[in-house]
């Protein structure tokens, strides 16, 4: 996927969206921190009426939907999308709040190069609804977590997770506003580090700066 002729340019990110598009604002803002390392190239929706995309255009980024119920299946939707991806020599895809379960070949064909932030401390609370059954539980912490995508649904090795407190008078909304305060600040740590080469995956291990972790690194808010 990553074309060897420009080894030395920005790499390449394409950031799939469903909705608000929060995270992809996030790092259009650390984009242009460090423009020499990477340039999100292209923004994809799969629902038209999704405001991530009036973000891509408000920051002069190409953004096309590809609308899922235009499609018969799951297989044809994901190769839709996979061409487009190919045909834009993206180097990296960045799952933002895409709320779709992409097939096991298209995971497969962007192994190592596509990274998902869940809101849970994986493996907890894998799917939705992921700060009401934290505090349902009685969780005394939550957070999120940023992994690579593999087959497996919100299985894939986790790169780094960022941890929040659980006051006893939390609600459900001020519990997402802690994370999302802590995944506009870790999403876009992370894409850095797989930008520069300091993270990668390998035998579905993660390796960081050339070491094989054995629990994520952590955030503490």
């Amino acid at each position: 996927m990553t074309n060897t002729t420009r080894a030395n340019s920005p790499k390449k990110i394409a950031v799939l969206i469903s909705g608000n598009g929060s995270n992809l604002q996030a790092l259009i803002d650390d984009q242009t921190q460090v423009p020499e390392l990477y340039e999100i190239a292209l923004v994809v929706s799969n629902r038209p009426d999704a405001f991530g995309l009036k973000r891509a255009q408000q920051a002069g980024i190409p953004s096309l939907c590809i609308d899922h119920t235009a499609y018969d299946s799951r297989e044809a939707f994901d190769a839709t999308v996979q061409n487009v991806l190919e045909q834009a020599t993206i180097d990296f895809v960045v799952l933002a709040g895409f709320m779709r379960i992409l097939t096991q070949a298209f995971t497969r064909n962007f192994l190592g190069k596509m990274v998902n932030i869940h809101p849970s401390l994986l493996p907890k609370y894998t799917g939705l609804h992921t700060h009401r059954r934290a505090l349902e539980a009685g969780e005394s912490e939550h957070g999120l977590s940023i992994h690579f995508v593999t087959p497996e649904l919100d299985g894939g090795p986790v790169i780094l997770q960022a941890k929040v407190a659980i006051e006893p008078d939390e609600t459900e909304q001020s519990l997402q506003q802690k994370v999302y305060h802590q995944e506009h600040i870790a999403y876009p740590l992370v894409i850095r580090w797989l930008c520069r080469g300091e993270v990668s995956l390998a035998d579905n291990h993660v390796i960081y700066q050339q070491r094989r972790l054995e629990h994520p690194l952590t955030i503490d808010a």
